[in-house]
């Protein structure tokens, strides 16, 4: 421990006060107490440069979140561990959003008070700057980015308070990671972890795939299957796309984040779970509310606390990272040498702004160990724009000039003209992405890969959409 190290002691309790002074001295940390919430702020005011403010929540007077409140204006990233006799978890969450960096619950072991305070003094940050987290098969975690090191340390405070999660954020950012990554730091994590993309499950299987059903609830239903909320029982279900699942069935959802309780399809008796849920649209929140598409009950249920995950053009740190990642289990996957990421390469890659975010990462790295021509991926990330919204580039396919051959000509042909029929169909829906799917006969997951795929962007002229899906 260092004794550089100062830390602010704030706590009501003369004899609380008096035993983690001493715990902390025994480590020779510089310890400088108050016991009362104004005393603290008053001492900041005065100069006072704390490493680190070990708060209790409930004093007389200003209380601790209003103390943290106070104390986070003077210094902006002065780290706060609150510290409270009660597992509130409302206050929790509060001072979390207020910018706490961790709790503890009173009492608590020596070792526990250690590892916070090491967790918050970045004795163990390397671990997550810049490095791959790996969370399970083919899913991993990268805090390069300052936004992503702070979402990170959110993720691993809400992970410990059992309430639902709402994750907002553009298709493709990450957001199923970030599920994942809450419920690894969270104390089911030796439970299951389901998913269920609400947008790629019919309206009408939707009910069954969560809730079950027994022998006879509709033609077909020869034997009973229970659905995923049994099968994730004590585990975390991740429910992707909430924003597509039909107003009907977001009645009943409400009903199990209420109640924990649910009946399977054809039956009368009532099935208690304990589930924890998380929650990812990439939807315009306020227009799905005003246009009844989500049911507000549902969403400030679900609201308990939201995790916005920036899109990768925010975080630009981290593309390096995730190429060089990429390109190693890419290699790895298909029996290839990786290839080289020349300075050329990784400039162009900088410069775009990669509306697919990850998941288009992914696929470029993809086509260029599959190419293996680094200019051909160079001009991939500069494409031409017909002024529709619509982008693309016959280069990237090759031409008769530079010996694409007319295999090459032919698939642009078919893209340009792919990409203008999705565009002209989504124009002529005002941008429905379900009905402008059923205009052009293909599945609404197709539409979204296709709008990705040809960086199709909605125009000016209509309502944005809240995240590039």
């Amino acid at each position: 421990m260092s004794d550089a190290s100062c830390i602010l002691l704030v706590d009501d309790e003369p004899g609380m006060l008096r035993y983690i002074k001493t715990l902390l001295e025994v480590d020779n940390y510089k310890v400088q107490t108050a016991s009362t919430g104004e005393e603290a702020v008053e001492r900041v005011q005065k100069g006072l440069r704390p490493d680190l403010v070990l708060l209790d929540l409930l004093m007389p007077g200003i209380d601790g979140l209003q103390t943290l409140e106070q104390l986070r204006k003077l210094q902006p990233a002065l780290r706060v561990v609150m510290l409270s006799c009660v597992s509130d978890t409302r206050k929790v969450v509060q001072a979390i959003r207020l910018g706490a960096h961790d709790y503890l619950t009173k009492p608590f072991q020596k070792a526990e008070l250690d590892a916070v305070i090491d967790q918050c003094l970045n004795k163990n940050q390397q671990n997550y700057a810049g490095e791959v987290e790996e969370l399970a098969d083919d899913t991993f975690f990268v805090a390069a980015s300052a936004a992503m090191r702070k979402l990170r340390s959110q993720a691993a405070l809400v992970a410990n308070v059992d309430i639902p999660v709402l994750m907002l954020g553009e298709s493709g950012t990450g957001k199923e990671v970030m599920a994942r990554l809450i419920h690894k730091l969270s104390p089911r994590a030796h439970r299951t972890f389901l998913k269920v993309n609400c947008a790629a499950v019919p309206a009408d299987l939707l009910e069954s795939e969560l809730f079950g059903y027994e022998t006879g609830a509709f033609t077909g239903a020869t034997h009973p299957k229970p659905g995923k909320f049994e099968l994730c029982n004590k585990g975390t279900i991740l429910l992707d796309e909430i924003g597509e699942m039909p107003p009907g069935l977001q009645a009943k959802l409400l009903h199990v984040l209420q109640d924990q309780q649910f009946s399977r399809l054809g039956s009368r008796s009532v099935i208690k779970v304990d589930v924890r849920i998380l929650a990812a649209t990439n939807i315009n929140i306020p227009e799905a509310l005003a246009n009844k598409r989500l049911r507000e009950d549902l969403y400030y249920r679900l609201n308990a606390f939201t995790l916005n995950v920036p899109p990768l053009r925010e975080r630009k740190e981290e593309i390096s990272i995730l190429l060089k990642h990429f390109m190693a289990r890419m290699s790895e996957r298909f029996a290839r040498s990786p290839l080289p990421l020349t300075p050329e390469l990784l400039q162009a890659c900088q410069e775009y702004p990669w509306p697919g975010n990850l998941r288009e990462l992914n696929n470029f790295v993809k086509r260029y160990l599959v190419l293996g021509d680094e200019k051909l991926a160079i001009q991939e990330l500069h494409p031409k724009s017909d002024g529709s919204g619509t982008a693309f580039d016959l280069s990237q396919h090759g031409n008769g000039h530079s010996g694409g051959g007319l295999k090459s000509v032919a698939r642009s042909a078919k893209d340009e003209a792919e990409a203008e029929a999705i565009t002209k169909a989504l124009d002529e829906t005002n941008w429905n992405r379900k009905q402008a799917a059923a205009l052009l006969k293909i599945s609404y997951k197709a539409l979204l890969y296709k709008i990705r795929q040809y960086g199709i962007a909605q125009a000016k002229s209509h309502h944005r959409l809240s995240a590039g899906a």
